[in-house]
């Protein structure tokens, strides 16, 4: 699975670069083998002039990938470019992982309406799942709805109902084989909802650490002299209002971090955030205080996902310290981990 809002920044990168009069590719990791720096699915935009945003190897692959991407914007045409990292030639440039990998150079045209199809997806926000054949053959984008664009009578039925029947639990981009032929199924899913009850100074670090980590982020404070975009322009909304008058049918499916350092606007936020269908909620401070705030609303730490104190013990003391440990469990949280030391794993990403 990537990034809805990884693949819409690489799209916006591409139109800027459109408006310069600059040729572009999209780069897509499409298979790995073994160890690598990261997961299919991963996208970089590349221009003729040598911009490039985003990384697929850590920074080890991207001059050479550029070489071929030139040649691709050029042409026109595709391409798929294979690197075996356990190859002498290849460890010559400092790579660090012995994995395989595959990436397909797409050269991104602005009137191809199929690029312009799935620009407008991500805009909306919606979930999308792009099924391409490796690397030259049709391309489908699979919308949220279930209804198709693109190349849809060159797809086989097969390919297009196993990206259906994996769309909502898909975790990573696969490659799926049908017929002989090679494709990508790759969804794209919007980013999970953070809600950052408490605007003091301390937020401010979580908010931009999590919105850098993917996170969609929401201020709830009714003080707004401290909730604004100033003060948080990481944050995609503001809401000036206490909590106990916001509507918790605004907030599904949220993440909660209760930081407000007031103990009755923690209580309305944690009741909140119960009544929200939250699907993590981090308090602030020491366990007993997230007790007592429960008692007072009827409630037990048994309630709902709640986490107290919230964050890893990394010994944090600085706000920006307490800021990694929180966003670091939201991102444990999120990927299903056990937020262990990787000493000793064979397979990072496994």
């Amino acid at each position: 699975m990537s990034r809805l809002q990884e693949f819409r920044d690489v799209m916006d990168q591409i139109k800027t670069a459109w408006r310069e009069g600059q040729k572009t590719a999209l780069l897509m990791l499409m298979n790995v083998q073994g160890s690598a720096y990261r997961l299919p699915g991963t996208k970089v935009m590349m221009a003729e002039d040598g911009r490039i945003y985003g990384t697929i190897s850590g920074g080890c692959l991207e001059s050479d990938l550029f070489g071929w991407a030139e040649k691709a914007m050029q042409s026109g045409e595709p391409r798929l470019q294979r690197y075996d990292l356990s190859e002498s030639e290849v460890w010559s440039l400092g790579i660090g992982c012995k994995g395989s990998l595959e990436v397909g150079i797409l050269p991104v045209d602005p009137h191809d309406r199929f690029w312009r199809q799935v620009d407008e997806a991500l805009q909306r926000e919606e979930s999308l799942a792009l099924l391409l054949e490796i690397v030259d053959g049709a391309r489908v984008l699979l919308k949220q709805d279930g209804s198709v664009a693109g190349d849809v009578e060159q797809l086989p039925e097969a390919v297009l109902r196993h990206a259906k029947e994996r769309f909502s639990r898909q975790t990573r981009a696969e490659v799926f084989t049908f017929g002989g032929r090679r494709f990508l199924i790759d969804a794209a899913k919007p980013s999970e909802r953070l809600v950052v009850a408490g605007a003091g100074l301390d937020a401010r670090p979580v908010v931009e650490l999590a919105s850098r980590m993917g996170f969609s982020v929401t201020v709830l404070d009714p003080r707004s002299g401290f909730n604004n975009p100033e003060a948080f322009p990481a944050a995609v909304r503001h809401l000036v209002q206490s909590p106990s008058e916001a509507d918790p049918a605004e907030l599904p499916g949220s993440w909660w971090v209760i930081m407000n350092h007031h103990l009755e606007r923690d209580q309305q936020s944690l009741d909140l955030a119960l009544r929200s269908s939250p699907r993590f909620i981090g308090v602030l401070g020491p366990l007993s205080r997230t007790e007592e705030m429960l008692s007072g609303i009827n409630r037990s730490l048994t309630s709902g996902p709640i986490h107290a104190p919230i964050g890893l013990d990394l010994g944090a003391e600085t706000m920006d310290e307490v800021a990694m440990s929180i966003v670091s469990q939201l991102m444990a949280a999120r990927n299903s981990r056990d937020a262990l030391p990787l000493h000793g794993k064979s397979k990072i990403h496994a």
